[in-house]
């Protein structure tokens, strides 16, 4: 079931088409708008990545060191890796755990959450969530920050975005906007009231017994950005979407600021893996190649899809046209043909 859904479309660096279908909850019953903002899934990879890619420019990570130098413990993979999802880690069933456990618990023998080296396989690639709740972490450790704040500062806000990771902070017109993901007819991500300020969920799609609501007053910055859910937990409105889409096509600038260098963006969509038939797991085909937090799609179009509770989600460009789309129920039928016709209105 897709409540509801929507695109807008670039061409030659200006917007040629948006459409909105539906409604962004079955409950409040009031239609998807431009303004309306969604879980946008793996979409937020790219987010996450940009904020690295900031701090690489600013000498704060070296993309080859191994990341345990930032993480504090051994990892035998370097942020590049953990970033083109080459690392050799896995997700296991859990990778979203709570604020007072350290991530090392995942590679630690006798650590909580090591589920008997599930999280651990060869180096081919394989696409893995938890490789971004370590990114996250490793932000929190260079900037002793947290990650949700941290990028809100430093990467949201230059490009006039009001998301955020944490639902309780959202401003009282952003939480108003924010709608509902469903998986066969069920609500996975909906909010009658918002939550208090400063608290999250677990977001654990592979094991439903262990979610919960957690406090982050005694969060310390750099042992566990997993709780903010790095890898897919953004909530973002198509408008805000597009702030990405123009800042790729410009090279880095946004509206007369540069968030990122050129070259940052260059190192962001350069191949870092390439399928040979045999050297990873290509999620069905949708993935032949992965940069940082992206990979290019037919046409030549470069970016990142989103799914994850129900939500299918994108964003991909091509110079200066691409496009953005979020729906809010799992119709993979109805993606491929919105993908298809915002690709078409794009070329």
């Amino acid at each position: 079931m897709v409540a509801g859904a929507g695109v807008i479309v670039y061409r030659n660096g200006a917007e040629v088409y948006a459409d909105f279908f539906g409604v962004r909850s079955l409950k409040k019953n009031k239609p998807v708008t431009r303004a309306t903002r969604f879980r946008a899934a793996s979409v937020s990879k790219l987010f996450t990545i940009f904020t690295i890619m900031q701090l690489v420019e600013r000498g704060r990570i070296n993309l080859d060191a191994d990341a345990g130098e930032y993480l504090g413990f051994k990892t035998g993979a370097s942020v590049r890796d953990l970033a083109s999802h080459t690392s050799g880690l896995r997700d296991g069933k859990i990778y979203s755990i709570p604020p007072n456990f350290s991530v090392e618990e995942f590679f630690k023998p006798d650590g909580k959450f090591f589920e008997n080296g599930a999280h651990f396989g060869d180096r081919n690639f394989c696409y893995s969530n938890l490789n971004y709740g370590l990114l996250g972490t490793i932000i929190e450790a260079v900037t002793g920050e947290r990650f949700d704040i941290y990028q809100r500062e430093n990467i949201l806000s230059q490009l006039d975005i009001r998301a955020d990771y944490v639902v309780g902070n959202l401003g009282a017109g952003e939480f108003e906007n924010l709608g509902a993901v469903y998986l066969n007819g069920k609500a996975t991500d909906e909010f009658d009231v918002q939550p208090k300020r400063d608290t999250v969920a677990l977001q654990n799609p592979y094991a439903e017994n262990f979610n919960g609501v957690c406090s982050l007053k005694n969060y310390r910055a750099g042992t566990n950005a997993t709780i903010f859910s790095p890898q897919g937990g953004l909530r973002i409105s198509f408008e805000e979407l597009t702030h990405a889409l123009e800042m790729l096509m410009g090279g880095g600038k946004f509206r007369g600021r540069q968030i990122l260098s050129a070259e940052s963006v260059a190192e962001i969509f350069k191949s870092h893996w390439i399928y040979d038939g045999a050297n990873g797991d290509t999620c069905g085909g949708e993935m032949l190649n992965y940069g940082l937090g992206s990979y290019v799609i037919d046409g030549g179009f470069a970016g990142h899809a989103g799914e994850a509770f129900g939500m299918l989600s994108g964003i991909f460009f091509k110079g200066t046209s691409g496009f953005v789309y979020m729906m809010n129920g799992e119709d993979f039928a109805l993606e491929n043909a919105l993908r298809n016709f915002a690709r078409g209105l794009a070329e």
